[in-house]
């Protein structure tokens, strides 16, 4: 007598996803404490490695230094502009291969066609629900193909 529990269809489980959030390191980056932290707490409690930045420079220094999978930019920040610092790693060698969404309050289509100019592989408006921002990371990084190096 077989006693394992055959699932009805509805209840079987998903296939594992080729990237599973323990396996991708994210980079958030605004300089609005309340939103960084909402949306870093939210990917970790999913499970994702992350860190955060405040300004464009030092997103710019522990992209070069982690190698996330995805970065998050917002784009008006200090120092370096999430423009110019997305700008800046799409033409580094070392960090041209990194997803970005540009999670921003600017909310016009000519923001949206500017941010992908610069290089930014999604766009999304703030306020975005942080399930939201989950389900576009998870989209984004099987649309790039991109894979999480090993740690």
């Amino acid at each position: 007598m077989d006693s394992a529990r055959k699932l009805p269809p509805t209840e079987a489980p998903e296939a594992p996803s080729e990237h599973q959030p323990g396996d991708c390191k994210v980079l958030v980056v605004d300089d609005y404490d309340d939103a960084r932290e909402m949306y870093a707490e939210y990917l970790e409690f999913l499970g994702y490695q992350v860190q955060t930045a405040r300004d464009g420079q030092e997103a710019l220094q522990l992209a070069q230094q982690n190698h996330p999978d995805v970065i998050l930019m917002d784009l008006s920040l200090p120092v370096v502009s999430g423009w110019e610092a997305t700008r800046q790693l799409k033409q580094d060698a070392r960090t041209r291969h990194i997803p970005v969404m540009a999670l921003t309050g600017h909310v016009l289509a000519t923001h949206s066609e500017k941010a992908k100019e610069v290089g930014c592989d999604e766009f999304v408006s703030k306020p975005a629900l942080p399930d939201t921002v989950a389900d576009k990371i998870r989209a984004l990084l099987q649309k790039t193909g991109s894979k999480p190096r090993s740690r």
